[in-house]
């Protein structure tokens, strides 16, 4: 892969979480459905998405722009707010609030955030250690 082409993980989640939020803000109904949700049958859901939306594009734009030990802190900031979207999929699916298939995709993309997230910061150790 060319170098200029390269991202790292902090990086790429911070992007990741600015094209997520800007979507929930412009069109959360569209985001909703993307996740395997239902906006059609819980009208409020676009409310809850603008503001999840909002969240999103906050911590990625504040993270992307960040450096030294305040990245860090905001990556493991970032870590905390993905393990409780990760813990709250699990509880929608036991619950039956969601379908399995929406509860795999919340569930999936909040384990992957949290999985970049401990990269980010194992990487850095490892880079530090050297």
């Amino acid at each position: 892969m060319a170098a200029a082409f390269r991202m790292d993980p902090v990086t790429g989640l911070s992007v990741g979480r600015i094209v997520i939020g800007v979507g929930a803000l412009a069109a959360p109904s569209a985001t909703a459905r993307v996740f395997g949700l239902d906006p059609a049958g819980n009208p409020q859901l676009d409310y809850m998405g603008r503001m999840f939306g909002a969240r999103e594009l906050a911590l990625g734009a504040v993270t992307l722009v960040s450096r030294g030990a305040l990245r860090r802190n905001l990556t493991v900031v970032g870590i905390a707010v993905d393990g409780a979207d990760l813990a709250n999929g699990l509880i929608e699916l036991g619950q039956r609030n969601v379908t399995k298939l929406a509860s795999g995709m919340l569930v999936g993309a909040a384990a992957g955030a949290m999985g970049s997230g401990v990269l980010a910061l194992v990487q850095r150790r490892a880079t530090k250690v050297s």
